[in-house]
């Protein structure tokens, strides 16, 4: 048997993003269609994945003429403190906000991204959450569409409780 064959490499152990995308208008995935769907691709760590409308400057194209030509980036890192790798996104588009978790980003602000997170900017929303992964050098993303809002999905209310009438039946 030969070595290379029983060390065990990087590409085993890569920290994946899972990112599960939503937006109203969404049918047949016509804003989708530039993306890898349910596969999982490898983007190196040291590379910005950036996302917005422009194909050239992003990694991940939506086709919708309401997101900006660059709408955020996610950046890789490390810290002393942690063999993890982490990740921090940032507001690329000058006119659109947005939101991690409810905080607002206004352009080129940045934020570290927790292993689960919600992200919103205009009619989109995506959550984002982190597998870890020993590798240093490279992750892996895997893009996945919702049919319900992540927002409705993690909301903590409970779906059986009905409003109240207007009207009241006196007994």
């Amino acid at each position: 048997m030969n070595v290379s064959q029983t060390i065990e490499t990087e590409e085993d152990l890569l920290p994946c993003l899972h990112v599960k995308l939503y937006h109203p208008q969404q049918s047949s995935n016509s804003l989708y269609g530039l993306i890898p769907l349910g596969e999982r691709s490898k983007h190196p760590a040291e590379d910005p994945l950036r996302l917005g409308r422009d194909g050239q400057a992003c990694t991940v194209a939506l086709l919708d003429t309401r997101v900006s030509r660059k709408q955020l980036a996610i950046q890789a890192y490390y810290t002393p403190r942690s063999r993890d790798m982490l990740f921090r996104i940032q507001n690329l588009s000058q006119r659109a906000q947005l939101s991690v978790n409810s905080s607002a980003l206004d352009y080129l602000e940045v934020v570290d991204l927790p292993d689960k997170a919600l992200i919103r900017f205009g009619q989109y929303e995506m959550l984002i959450i982190r597998e870890s992964g020993e590798a240093k050098a490279s992750f892996e993303v895997e893009f996945e569409v919702l049919t319900v809002a992540p927002s409705r999905e993690t909301c903590t209310c409970e779906p059986s409780v009905t409003p109240v009438s207007d009207t009241v039946i006196n007994g």
